[in-house]
């Protein structure tokens, strides 16, 4: 029997799932990104993974698989269950028997935030921290809450939402139905509906017509922005502003040591975080926002989700 053990992390997404064997200490010895094909059963992608999961471990016989840890879009941590995922045809699953099933190994789950705010704790920039979120930026806006030391999971296993808190009950309506949801300001979808309403007010703006029709690059806005373009300007400030109310709610609530921004757009770092800092300092109590961090993830991109997923194993 082998003594070199690997766990195996699963970062599930809407477009791709990334999945590596990690160590112990979170050495990342082989990690891959496959299309998820979400039109397509389920079964279509666990086959995949096992497949290359078995090949694996054919050519590396000196390793052996402790465990599976996945982390998934509406995954909860308590039931096995990935329920109703956005994006993906699926429906309720159970993913943990399924995967247990098929690779034979001990099998936890939990959702893509709070996999990454694991990522965070035992690899990246909050291994001191006690009190801290993490939140990540990309077509949507997700958390995961580590508070007194633990990771908050909540009563039924869907604490975090971060992104459906409403900053104005009279606001945009979000895709979940309800009003002003940060994730609405704040996330790629959010920026995308930001450049619309600039576009109504601006109807001749080029650069508001070539972002609005390229289906936002970050890239493009991130080099406007430096270049001192006006319109770039404004809608990270806008953006900024928005997200920083959002945080404050969260520090009132939690006191949080950091927040920590992992995900396509937290690239666009202090371009949206000064703004935010401002504003979530002047919207927390006691003067208390003055101390609290706003800090982008040192860890490398689509890497903090299988490396939390796989901390799961390693942990319990």
């Amino acid at each position: 029997m082998a003594n070199n053990k690997y766990s195996l992390g699963i970062d599930i997404g809407g477009t791709n799932t990334i999945y590596g064997f990690i160590t112990r200490d979170g050495s990342i010895i082989f990690h891959d990104e496959i299309p998820t094909n979400g039109a397509k059963p389920i079964s279509d992608l666990i086959g995949r993974i096992s497949d290359n999961v078995e090949e694996f471990f054919s050519k590396n016989q000196e390793y052996s698989l402790k465990g599976i840890g996945i982390g998934a879009p509406n995954g909860n941590h308590y039931t096995g269950m990935i329920q109703s995922p956005p994006n993906l045809s699926w429906g309720n699953i159970d993913i943990v028997s399924l995967f247990s099933e098929k690779i034979n190994c001990k099998t936890l789950l939990t959702n893509d935030a709070n996999a990454a705010a694991l990522g965070e704790k035992f690899f990246g920039l909050a291994k001191n921290m006690e009190d801290f979120v993490v939140v990540t930026l990309g077509t949507g806006l997700g958390s995961g809450i580590f508070s007194s030391g633990k990771l908050l999971y909540g009563h039924d296993g869907f604490a975090g939402e971060m992104g459906h808190i409403s900053i104005d009950f009279n606001g945009r309506l979000c895709n979940c139905g309800n009003k002003g949801c940060l994730e609405s300001y704040a996330s790629a979808t959010g920026i995308k509906i930001t450049i619309k309403k600039f576009l109504e007010k601006d109807s001749q703006n080029a650069f508001l017509q070539t972002l609005f029709r390229d289906n936002i690059d970050g890239f493009l806005l991130d080099k406007a922005y430096d270049e001192g373009n006006e319109t770039a300007i404004k809608i990270y400030r806008f953006t900024g502003e928005k997200l920083g109310q959002g945080l404050s709610l969260v520090a009132n609530l939690l006191s949080p040591e950091a927040f920590i921004f992992y995900g396509g757009f937290s690239n666009a770092g202090e371009r949206i975080l000064s703004s935010a800092r401002k504003s979530m300092k002047d919207n927390v109590i006691n003067n208390s926002g003055k101390d609290i961090k706003l800090i982008q993830s040192g860890l490398p991109q689509g890497q903090a989700g299988i490396l939390g997923a796989a901390s799961l194993i390693w942990t319990k």
